[in-house]
């Protein structure tokens, strides 16, 4: 479920091209595009997100710099592009004709009191510059902006040089140049000495034939003539696309198991359990009913803190395409992933439990793998295992499993296939558990195909505790230096160890 919600912008800086405000406000009921809502404390998971007018992902205006979580919501600070759009945006908003902000989420928890919907889990998906904010007195509280450079100023004498903002654009339209008379050709003629001799000189005569000059005209096509012979005034462009084989966002291990929202303090948490339970038993008349009572104890879960930085020059973010720090955001949540994914994988390997008998691993092993641990699961847990995770190497050898020739788990047939598993896609159904691939398996095994290279799981049985995101961006006044951290805190709760229950290779 996706939802926009309006709040205000507080402050526009037309000079640095900036826009501020609260984009969310904790447990301040507003309207939004499923009826009336309310952010619980800390629901929002942050991302780098870019700014639209409207909510039109048509039309970008900016991006976000940093965000600050208080303890009444989130405030932000968008970059606005120097774009018309980005311009427009900074006068309407300075001038209180557009000036609210509606962040779009996308849910993933909520509960309804008394017809209102509380968002207690979602991730930050777009922010956008509104008319409208929900709140009609939240307006623009403080502008910061430069004289329009356009604007003609009172007593001025017309024949004066305007002043303009070091930041403001200025485009100069070339005049009118009117076309040279013709010049009469030779029939034959033997081809000059160029003067183009680098990219200065390739430039000067370049303007001259555009200004009709016949013997710079042919200098230029002389020059052009092959891109062997002039390779050095032939510019390499550097496109904005990356290729990154080395890191995403998959968290296959925590995708497989029950997710919760991280309590808003303290360094660990407890979470209480059944230890002893009441009885009934068969008891003849007038006997005395025997007393059973119910016991419980505390699981103790810690809080773990991940996070990861870089510091680079100012120069790097100012005169760099803006790409750069997109992409390093990006990077850093990355990072992120893979270590909270790496550190629940090891901990389901450390809690959970070895099958009691090893298995072959071939196509008769893994269904009778499936159906022990299955059962095994439920007679720990009371709860059914639905999930499968295993490593790259054991997703090869299932989609490889065949029955005289015809493949078993990747079949269109079906009274030939006994799931569904698909080279282009790392989710799938074997033997009827949800299966997860999960690169991220480290120890004993992990990484290929032996021991604790597949497990399966009753996702009940562990609980993966998360934070929001933060980004925090330092200025560094001696060096002219950025330092850019990124963090968050989880945690995770075994709460039945033996719902995890792993392979175990002959």
């Amino acid at each position: 479920m996706k939802l926009t919600m309006p709040v205000a912008v507080t402050a526009a800086d037309s000079d640095s091209r900036t826009i501020s405000g609260t984009i969310v406000t904790w447990n301040e009921q507003g309207r939004t595009s499923a009826g009336l809502t309310k952010f619980a404390k800390n629901s929002i998971a942050l991302k780098s997100v870019k700014l639209f007018l409207e909510h039109d992902r048509t039309k970008p205006i900016g991006k976000v710099l940093s965000y600050d979580e208080t303890e009444e919501g989130i405030e932000a600070v968008f970059k606005i592009g120097k774009t018309s759009a980005g311009s427009d945006a900074l006068v309407e908003a300075a001038e209180g004709l557009r000036d609210g902000f509606s962040v779009g989420i996308m849910v993933d928890e909520y509960e309804i009191k008394d017809g209102v919907m509380v968002i207690t889990a979602s991730t930050l998906d777009e922010v956008s510059l509104v008319e409208s904010p929900a709140i009609d007195s939240a307006r623009v509280s403080e502008v910061a902006a430069s004289d329009d450079p356009n604007t003609e100023k009172e007593g001025s004498d017309m024949t004066d040089t305007p002043e303009v903002a070091a930041d403001t654009e200025v485009s100069v339209e070339a005049a009118e140049v009117k076309a040279a008379a013709p010049v009469a050709q030779p029939l034959t003629y033997t081809r000059p000495r160029s003067p183009i001799v680098d990219k200065a000189t390739y430039l000067e005569h370049s303007v001259r034939a555009k200004l009709g000059n016949e013997d710079s005209r042919q200098f230029v096509a002389f020059a052009d003539d092959t891109t062997s012979n002039n390779s050095g005034l032939i510019p390499t462009r550097q496109l904005t696309e990356i290729v990154n084989p080395l890191s995403n966002a998959d968290r296959p291990m925590i995708d497989a198991i029950s997710r919760g929202a991280l309590p808003d303090a303290g360094m660990s948490f407890e979470i209480p359990k059944i230890t002893a339970v009441p009885t009934v038993a068969d008891i003849n008349e007038a006997d005395p009913i025997t007393e059973t009572g119910m016991t419980n104890s505390f699981i103790t879960v810690n809080v773990n803190k991940y996070a990861g930085g870089q510091t680079f020059s100012v120069e790097l973010l100012d005169r760099s395409n803006p790409v750069f720090f997109t992409e390093l955001v990006k990077q850093m949540e990355f990072a992120y992933a893979k270590a909270t994914d790496a550190f629940v994988a090891t901990k389901l390997q450390t809690d959970g439990t070895l099958n009691a008998t090893a298995r072959a691993n071939d196509k008769e092993g893994i269904v009778a793998y499936v159906a022990s641990a299955s059962a095994a699961v439920y007679a720990a847990s009371l709860g059914f295992a639905r999930n499968l995770v295993v490593t790259p190497d054991q997703w090869a050898n299932i989609m490889g499993y065949n029955d005289a020739g015809r493949p078993i788990y990747t079949a269109s047939q079906p009274q030939n296939a006994a799931g569904a598993v698909s080279p282009t896609s790392l989710r799938g159904n074997v033997l009827g558990l949800d299966l997860y691939v999960d690169r991220n398996f480290t120890g004993s095994g992990g990484v290929g195909t032996a021991d604790y290279s597949m497990v399966v799981v009753n996702p009940d049985a562990y609980t993966w505790y998360e934070s929001p995101r933060i980004r925090l961006q330092t200025n560094v006044a001696l060096n002219g230096q950025i330092e850019v951290s990124y963090y968050g805190y989880g945690a995770l709760a075994t709460k039945i160890a033996a719902g995890a229950n792993w392979f175990n290779l002959t």
